[in-house]
């Protein structure tokens, strides 16, 4: 029984050499990120042509409505 024990007691104290050898070895991989300014200055060129028409269509019977002589304004 004695036996068995110390046996179970290496077992652990191996698994556990096992896993901290391991874990340092998967910590010392660990990429590195690096974020830094860019010395030179950020330049956007944008060459928009931006065109647009207004069309308004008016009713001939809302235009009359609408008229000065109407009397509604």
């Amino acid at each position: 029984m004695r036996q068995a024990m110390q046996s179970r007691r290496v077992l652990v104290a191996i698994g556990m050499l096992v896993w901290g050898i391991f874990s340092l070895m998967t910590g010392a991989c660990t990429p590195r990120v690096e974020v830094a300014a860019s010395e030179k200055p950020i330049t956007i060129n944008l060459n928009v042509k931006i065109d647009h028409e207004i069309r308004l269509k008016v009713d001939k019977d809302l235009d009359q409505v609408l008229s000065n002589d109407s009397g509604l304004f």
